[in-house]
């Protein structure tokens, strides 16, 4: 097995101030070309994770391994790594950083040689009482190589006294609690399991014959392989050479999907719990406007996001769309160690305000969400530059008041904006003529939906509403922290 070295770490000073999923996993058993599939489709997946990218691959002898820090094209685009990575089964996944440094040694997917056999294990989201349990496991003679929650399930399935590899599996996973979608693979297998409440997604796909457990569809599209179905919470795909065997070993409460897949994560062109990601977007922008109109002459999108929701807004109030705002797709880590004034102006890297067209216009400016405020208050004050007589903004989520525990990168609480100001105090914050948001029961509206069931919401809403379904062990204790401090020195 062979892993790329980590360069130094850098961070991004132009970070986009968006709330980040941590990663995207894909996942094919029974193909020749297993690997080049799988990298192909974390390209299609790389919203999900830009960090690092790992595929493991098994050749019906051997394991393969490749890592790598930084995106999927730049490290799995050479014949040479691809005919490295032999065999018919390949696991792969993409890494968005959240606490502590990117690490290679924190890449996915992870293996280890069990008793039973070899097994690599990738999965998106997040263990609410993975430090609890590596605290428990340390204490009982394990050695941990990473600070991932995912090693945490590779001992407990080495510890489990179950004998066959997916009553291991499961066992494991009735010991955890939190939010994830998960891919293993083993010489003989590819197993896929997502979390009883289904917060993260999973589907299952099929090309030739051969069987595809990834992220989301559009990593299907990018290879010409057919969508069957979401893999339903609480459920367990079992893929080997005899076929695909589904199981339910675990008590399923209502599912709680995750809104914010509709209203950010996922890629436009995915199909979402067998909604069009788009369609569903533009929906928002129709009740966002029904909701919150205000008179003016354009309404423009905060690019890329925020785009489908602008073209619902427009078509709603019946004001023009037009792209006021340009985005650079071509920027990445330009300034090692930026001055304060380049800092300053960074914003201006990715996003430049259309002048001739927005000068003397009354503006409506639609983003998917508000996090810290910054980036907003940035372009808020690019367009008014430009010329904009009057600018104001409408976004297409409820204030992000709460902090998300299951697999999403968000600020602490106290960072949120919305935690600190009510919406005119935000107003004032980012410099606009007027800010609205799309209410709660609006954005159920929107999905399709009456109106928010309180005693029983339909989707995990808790960074809208602070309502968390899944209990947080490590966060109610203090474990979190520990941890923390743990991935800060590594």
């Amino acid at each position: 097995m062979t892993q790329q070295s980590a360069p130094r770490n850098i961070c991004n000073p132009f970070d986009d101030d968006k709330l980040h999923e941590e990663c995207g996993v894909f996942g094919i058993y029974g193909h020749e070309e297993a690997s080049a599939l799988t990298a192909l489709g974390l390209h299609a997946l790389q919203h999900r994770g830009q960090e690092a990218a790992g595929i493991v691959s098994h050749d019906g002898t051997h394991f393969h391994s490749h890592k790598a820090m930084g995106k999927v094209g730049d490290n799995f685009s050479t014949e040479d790594v691809i005919n490295s990575l032999s065999g018919s089964a390949a696991l792969g996944h993409n890494r968005y950083a959240t606490t502590g440094g990117t690490v290679l040694r924190n890449v996915q997917p992870i293996f280890a040689d069990l008793a039973n056999g070899g097994i690599a294990v990738a999965h998106n989201g997040n263990l609410t009482n993975a430090s609890t349990l590596r605290k428990q496991l340390v204490a009982e003679g394990s050695i941990f190589q990473s600070t991932m929650d995912t090693e945490v399930i590779i001992h407990l399935i080495a510890n489990s006294k179950k004998i066959k590899v997916v009553d291991r599996m499961v066992d494991a996973m009735h010991k955890i609690v939190g939010a994830y979608s998960l891919v293993a693979q083993t010489s003989k297998k590819m197993v896929g399991m997502r979390d009883p409440f289904g917060v993260r997604p999973l589907v299952l796909g099929k090309i030739d014959d051969a069987y595809i457990l990834t992220s989301e569809t559009c990593a299907l599209d990018i290879i010409g392989a057919d969508f069957i179905r979401d893999v339903e919470p609480g459920e367990v795909i079992v893929v080997d050479e005899n076929g695909l065997t589904s199981l339910s070993p675990f008590t399923t409460p209502p599912r709680r999907f995750c809104i914010f897949e509709h209203i950010y994560f996922a890629r436009p062109d995915s199909v979402v719990e067998n909604r069009s990601v788009y369609d569903v977007r533009k929906d928002i922008g129709r009740q966002l406007a029904t909701e919150n109109m205000v008179e003016a002459d354009l309404v423009i999108p905060v690019p890329d996001s925020g785009t489908p929701a602008a073209i619902g807004y427009a078509e709603q109030s019946g004001i023009p769309f037009e792209l006021g705002i340009i985005r650079n797709h071509y920027v990445g880590r330009t300034f090692i160690e930026p001055t304060d004034q380049i800092r300053h102006l960074g914003v201006k890297l990715k996003h430049n305000a259309n002048r001739a067209l927005i000068k003397g216009k009354r503006v409506i400016l639609v983003d998917d969400s508000i996090v810290r405020g910054t980036t907003s208050t940035k372009i808020v004050q690019m367009v008014r530059d430009a010329g904009a007589t009057e600018v104001h903004m409408r976004i297409a989520s409820p204030p992000t008041t709460n902090s998300c525990f299951y697999g999403v990168d968000t600020p602490t609480r106290q960072k949120l904006l919305a935690a600190q100001y009510d919406v005119k105090g935000m107003c004032d914050f980012i410099g606009a003529d007027s800010l609205s948001f799309i209410s709660l029961d609006g954005l159920y509206v929107a999905m399709g939906e009456t109106h928010r069931n309180n005693e029983q919401p339909q989707y995990c809403d808790a960074c809208f509403s602070g309502d968390y379904p899944i209990s947080l062990t490590d966060h109610d204790t203090g474990a979190d922290k520990e941890l923390t401090r743990l991935a800060e020195r590594s």
